[in-house]
């Protein structure tokens, strides 16, 4: 998922960079647009790892949580198994 979203923002950086360059404009113009694009690459780049990060950790949260539970219920079993044995 993530070299998949990292692809296709890298493909859109490019082509609107390439987009640019190729634009009959002033050089001041087009260096001006490079970097309003190059700044709305950037934070969509950083909104799509933020998206990213928080579906890890929240998968992580899940994961630790059933860990957890499996622990408790085996505990359990244990302390079942051990007084019957008593």
């Amino acid at each position: 998922m993530k070299s998949s979203v990292l692809g296709v923002l890298a493909g859109i950086a490019t082509g609107a960079v390439l987009g640019v360059l190729f634009a009959p404009d002033k050089g001041s113009k087009t260096r001006k647009k490079i970097k309003n694009k190059t700044v709305e690459a950037k934070e969509s780049l950083k909104e799509e790892f933020d998206n990213f990060l928080d579906t890890v950790s929240k998968k992580y949260d899940s994961v630790v949580k059933n860990g957890e539970e499996i622990l408790e219920k085996g505990k359990k079993e244990v302390k079942k198994t051990v007084n019957e044995k008593l």
